[in-house]
């Protein structure tokens, strides 16, 4: 009995957070399988690849124009059925990041490139929504023990600002006056003489990120709410 080939494909779920929602950037087939369908920018690994992360980079900026990210391997995805062309692997990527600045085009092989809000997804090709639903729950974890929320933010940033990216991963409301305290406490934001103004709101104070005081920090986790 001749073994069945097994083919490997890459596939991204690129987050970022618009409007106080947590978003997923999607493409839309433009052919067989699941043509006209929205799924996870990514491909077949190629031959002249190097790595897989290298074809995870490679697949995510000619489907959607988005580089010179960072990436991390999230999981892989190989149950038989997830492919009708066969038996296909998929090593499944995770990219944090922000919309503002990115210039979003579509390869000709899409008809589509756009970003959906996680709560509010179409029906999506293969097996995606499971890798989608998977990618949810590890950033949710990352953000307790690491600093993958201020992937999300400017360089410069609210108190709000980055309570607002704690609620829209963790899909809650967060105590404002607890939150606050905690990451005051912990001495890894850097309090600046700047301010910003928040529409309505009074001005408020600005801050960044200290990765030299996060890695001082004795214990893990640190940022549970």
């Amino acid at each position: 009995m001749a073994s069945e080939t097994i083919r490997v494909t890459v596939d991204t779920a690129a987050l970022a957070i618009e409007q106080g929602a947590l978003e997923v950037l999607l493409v839309k087939r433009k052919y067989e399988p699941f043509k006209s369908f929205w799924a996870l920018p990514g491909g077949f690994l190629d031959e002249t690849d190097q790595s897989l992360d290298e074809a995870a980079a490679r697949e995510l900026l000619h489907e959607t124009n988005v580089g010179n990210v960072y990436l991390e391997q999230l999981y892989t995805f190989g149950d038989k059925g997830r492919d009708p062309r066969g038996r296909i692997v998929t090593v499944s990527y995770l990219a944090l990041l922000r919309q503002e600045g990115l210039e979003l085009r579509a390869s000709s092989d899409a008809r589509g490139v756009a970003w959906w809000r996680v709560n509010e997804l179409p029906e999506l090709a293969f097996d995606h929504a499971n890798i989608i639903s998977y990618a949810r729950q590890r950033v949710k974890n990352k953000i307790e023990y690491s600093p993958a929320a201020f992937n999300f933010l400017p360089e410069k940033f609210t108190l709000r600002d980055l309570q607002s990216v704690y609620e829209s991963v963790l899909g809650k409301a967060v105590d404002n006056r607890n939150f606050r305290k905690k990451f005051l406490n912990t001495g890894v934001l850097q309090e600046l003489n700047e301010t910003s103004q928040e529409g309505s709101f009074r001005p408020a104070r600005l801050y960044t990120f200290s990765l030299e005081e996060f890695e001082k920090l004795p214990d893990r986790p640190v940022f549970v709410f």
